[in-house]
Order: C-alpha cells, then sequence, then structure tokens
C-alpha cells in the first residue's frame, strides 16, 4: 500500500497548493475553535469546484465528542448536504459518557449513507484504547482512525501506538498518523505498518493558520512519506 497525504483546508485557496503538492486527500474544516468545528456545506462544494482531490469534511459542531438527539439530526443533514456539495466521504467520532466509542451515535448518522470516513480524533479520548479498537473495527465504511497514541499529541504517544500494532499489525492500515507529526516519526510509523499521514500547521508557512497551506511543504511531506513507506515495504519483502 502506497502512502496516503491527507491535508487540512480552511478555504478554498487552500485547495490547489495542497493538491499541486501531492497531497491525496483534503480534511476540510471551518474553525478552529476547540480542534476544529464543521464547515459550512458552500465551503465544500467552493473547495470542490477547484480540485478534485478527495473531500472529507469534519462533522463536529461543538467542543468535546459528546452529542445528544437534538444535534444528531443536525449532523445528519449536514452529512446529507456534504455529500451533495461534492464530499466523497467525512471526518467523524463520537465517544459516550463511559469514555467508550459510542457506536450507536456514530451508526446512527452514518445509516443509509454510503461513503468512505474516517474515525476523528475522538478515539483519542477514549478509556480503554483496545475496547475502541474493536468497536471501530466493527463500524461499516470505516477506512481510517486519526490517532497520535495520546489525547496530547504524537510526542507524548508515539511509543504506545506503536505498542499497538505490534500487538495487532492489522490495525496499521486504519491508522491515520495525527497529532503534530514529526518528520522523525515518520520511519518508525512507516515500519510499523501505517500508510495514511494528516498534516495541519506542518504545511503552512510558520505553522501559522493565517497562512495558507504551501505547495514545496506538502511536496516535501509527499517526498517524506513516498520514501519511508517504499523502505519499509523493501525491508519487509
Amino acid at each position: 500500500m502506497s502512502a496516503l497525504l491527507e491535508v487540512r483546508v480552511l478555504s478554498a485557496q487552500d485547495a490547489a497548493p495542497a493538491e499541486a503538492g501531492g497531497a491525496d486527500r483534503l480534511e476540510v474544516v471551518g474553525v478552529l475553535d476547540d480542534g476544529a468545528l464543521s464547515p459550512e456545506p458552500r465551503l465544500v462544494a467552493q473547495i470542490r469546484s477547484r480540485t478534485s482531490l478527495h473531500l472529507r469534511p469534519v462533522v463536529r459542531l461543538r467542543p468535546g465528542y459528546s452529542t445528544d438527539g437534538g444535534e444528531a439530526t443536525r449532523l445528519r443533514g449536514l452529512i446529507s448536504a456534504y455529500l451533495d456539495a461534492g464530499a466523497d466521504g467525512v471526518t467523524l467520532g463520537f465517544v459516550n459518557g463511559l469514555g467508550a466509542v459510542d457506536v450507536e451515535v456514530v451508526s446512527a448518522l452514518l445509516d443509509g449513507v454510503v461513503c468512505p470516513w474516517t474515525f476523528s480524533r475522538a478515539f483519542d479520548a477514549v478509556l480503554d484504547v483496545p475496547a475502541a479498537w474493536r468497536a471501530v473495527m466493527s463500524l461499516p465504511g470505516l477506512d481510517g482512525v486519526r490517532t497520535a497514541g495520546s489525547a496530547r499529541d504524537l510526542e507524548h504517544g508515539l511509543d504506545d501506538l506503536l505498542a499497538v500494532l505490534r500487538d495487532e499489525p492489522a490495525r496499521a492500515r486504519l491508522v491515520v498518523a495525527d497529532g503534530a507529526l514529526l518528520p522523525d516519526q515518520v520511519p518508525w510509523l512507516a515500519r510499523a505498518g501505517v500508510r495514511q499521514f494528516h498534516l495541519e500547521g506542518q504545511v503552512r508557512p510558520g505553522g501559522s493558520a493565517r497562512a495558507y497551506v504551501d505547495e514545496s511543504l506538502v511536496r516535501s511531506w509527499r517526498l517524506l512519506v513516498d520514501a519511508q513507506a517504499a523502505s519499509a515495504a523493501r525491508h519487509r519483502g
């Protein structure tokens, strides 16, 4: 499996440099408050008009990773609006009051929806990681789990994430490495079988959300993840 590079975009102006730099997929968000909330469907449509890349808007309307019946209705409406606007999938994730993956809510939101999707960094808010993995593996359509192995970032969670993948190598195909990913972490992740990588401030000058995505920064990451994925494949072969 070749490497997949996902870039977070905040505006239509981010799309072209992300694609030119070699991104495979764009995560579309609205405001960055509280770890990124849902964009307006019109933003998804604007980005769709500027790129052919796979688009996954975030489905999250408020801080935290819980929801309720009233909001769930709005979230279902958003998912439908995103797909109508040209999205190819979505990114979402919810945790219940027991600190477990909220399978009931996620299943209800995606009932009747036919598209690939990513479980968000909500995954790193669970209390029981092995149970969380078992839960998400049961959800149809899932092709990625955004995780740093820690509620903080990869600097704090990399060792734990690698330990999970040593015990359960098959889970590597779902891991989307996220959480302030650093270049020197990529070889370790690639050797563990990880092939999906998520970038945010790493591809903006100065790491600033006020700066647009930079093509050259995306390209440097593209070259890095491709080289490390190829190296890992040779060693496995």
